[in-house]
């Protein structure tokens, strides 16, 4: 199984690596969609950092590799429980949050290249809306 990964996130393209050894289930779950398309917007409660609200959609795991604090270029899953599923990528500070309270998500990409771009597209999507969003396997 491939671990490098291809984001591309509004008109910029990040090299990636699944944390399969960290999150294998995470991660397994999530091969299982790609490619993955979405949308990202700007977190309301969490601080420095785009997600992708996915609903009631059910990856099927629970917690493993989580944290309430992921660094800038890590991309957490939060599974559901007392908030929506989704996908949130730090560009900057993030403290994990909703209108429930600190929540943690499982780490399971961490980009490799392009971070140079990162903070840009963070405050692109803060400014100007929501960004197209594509994970694909190298």
């Amino acid at each position: 199984m491939s671990q490098q990964l291809i984001v591309t996130a509004g008109p910029f393209t990040f090299e990636a690596k699944l944390e399969l050894e960290a999150a294998p289930k995470t991660c397994a779950a999530f091969l299982r969609h790609m490619p993955f398309a979405s949308k990202i917007v700007h977190v309301r409660w969490s601080g420095e950092g785009v997600w992708m609200p996915l609903g009631e959609l059910d990856f099927g795991v629970g917690y493993e590799n989580h944290t309430s604090y992921p660094a800038p270029g890590q991309i957490i899953l939060y599974p559901g429980g007392i908030s929506e599923t989704e996908i949130l990528l730090a560009y900057g500070g993030v403290h994990f949050a909703s209108k429930m309270g600190q929540l943690a998500g499982n780490h399971f990409i961490t980009l490799t290249s392009g971070l140079e771009n990162l903070y840009t597209l963070g405050r692109r999507t803060l400014w100007e809306g929501a960004q197209d969003v594509r994970f694909e396997l190298v």
